[in-house]
């Protein structure tokens, strides 16, 4: 599989093709979230169901904010935990495609990945949907290596450089009453200090 630079990832992205990125928490495939076939793929070969959204990753808020109803606690998390490993799950605005995050809700999830090749794609691209690359239930890819093993041919090919920490990211939905943490990750409450 190819290396790819940042450029070359870019391009396959646009045209719907599926590339391996390093994040700050795991190794990810990433989709352009406008292109509704590129996200189907990604559910295919991941064996995932369809009940379960995938994050938007961005370069920074305004992006974000491009796809998503950001209140003031929403404001204050992001402040506080962009970049890093907190994925915030929103109200999702009509500018977000609807085959984006959790349909019948109508949220999405979105986090800022504290990983430099990450951001420096996401910068070029704008937000790009990603997931962990692993067959949905097994253990997650670490490293471009990892990621060419499971899924080869499916990708176009990845970037260089490995995943850091090593846990997905704290999921935190704002859409409820209060602060929900969906999923426990490297930010064991988010909410807190």
């Amino acid at each position: 599989m190819a290396t790819l630079t940042i450029e070359e990832a870019a391009e396959a992205l646009s045209r719907g093709e599926l590339v391996g990125v390093p994040t700050d928490t795991v190794y990810g495939i990433a989709a352009d979230p406008f292109h509704q076939e590129a996200i189907r793929r990604l559910f295919e070969i991941k064996g995932r169901p369809d009940l379960k959204p995938v994050a938007v990753l961005v370069a920074d808020i305004d992006q974000g904010q491009d796809l998503a109803a950001f209140n003031d606690v929403a404001h204050e998390l992001a402040a506080k935990h962009w970049p890093g490993g907190v994925t915030l799950v929103l109200p999702r605005l009509g500018t977000a495609p609807d085959w984006l995050g959790d349909t019948t809700r109508r949220t999405i999830g979105l986090r800022c990945p504290d990983h430099p090749v990450a951001r420096a794609l996401l910068r070029l691209t704008g937000p790009l949907a990603v997931t962990s690359a692993n067959i949905s239930g097994q253990p997650s890819a670490m490293s471009a290596d990892e990621a060419e093993e499971l899924f080869g041919a499916d990708l176009a090919g990845c970037l260089e450089g490995d995943s850091g920490g090593g846990m997905a990211s704290t999921v935190l939905d704002l859409t409820q009453p209060g602060p929900l943490v969906l999923r426990e990750g490297p930010v064991s409450d988010p909410t807190r200090g």
